[in-house]
């Protein structure tokens, strides 16, 4: 397992829409290693594998909480079956887009159907903040940042104020 680099906005490859993956191997499990050894590393709770500049269809997440025992899901060619049309506000961050927080209003419920590390297909219903978490590592997989869900002036503040951010470091 290796630690890779998480892309920072405003890097084009991030806006870049991901590709299916043909099938789950061993070469797909060392890449959804990677990701999962960097996400926690970073710290955070999902990682696109856009995030660090390989544009395919695939996550890695963990809701546990810190005392709790870790809880790796890993999702590819994760599909929205359906969503409620009931929303709510969840105040979200993102790895790509450091120390920037805002809320973003997304559906409350989703059903979705992925292949899971050994390349089972899984169909499940989340709510809550796998609900919440599932949407937004998605909208990576389509180029979508949380960001891209806010006010142009919100989005443009937090692009700079990360620019900034960069430089001072």
């Amino acid at each position: 397992m290796a630690l890779r680099e998480i892309l920072i906005v405003p890097d084009p490859r991030l806006k870049q829409k991901s590709a299916p993956v043909e099938g789950v191997d061993d070469e797909l499990r060392a890449l959804m290693d990677d990701m999962l050894e960097t996400m926690y590393a970073a710290p955070g709770i999902g990682l696109a594998a856009i995030q660090i500049g390989v544009p395919q269809r695939v996550i890695v997440m963990d809701l546990a909480r810190q005392e709790e025992e870790k809880a790796p899901r890993f999702l590819v060619n994760p599909q929205i079956l359906w969503t409620s049309e009931e929303t709510v506000p969840y105040e979200e961050g993102c790895l790509s887009v450091p120390e920037i927080f805002d809320e973003v209003e997304r559906p409350a419920r989703v059903r979705i159907r992925y292949l899971d590390y050994h390349g089972k297909a899984v169909e499940e219903d989340a709510e809550g903040i796998f609900a919440v978490c599932v949407q937004h590592e998605m909208d990576h997989l389509d180029g979508v940042l949380f960001i891209d869900h806010l006010s142009r002036l919100k989005r443009e503040q937090a692009v700079k104020k990360v620019k900034k951010q960069a430089k001072a470091a």
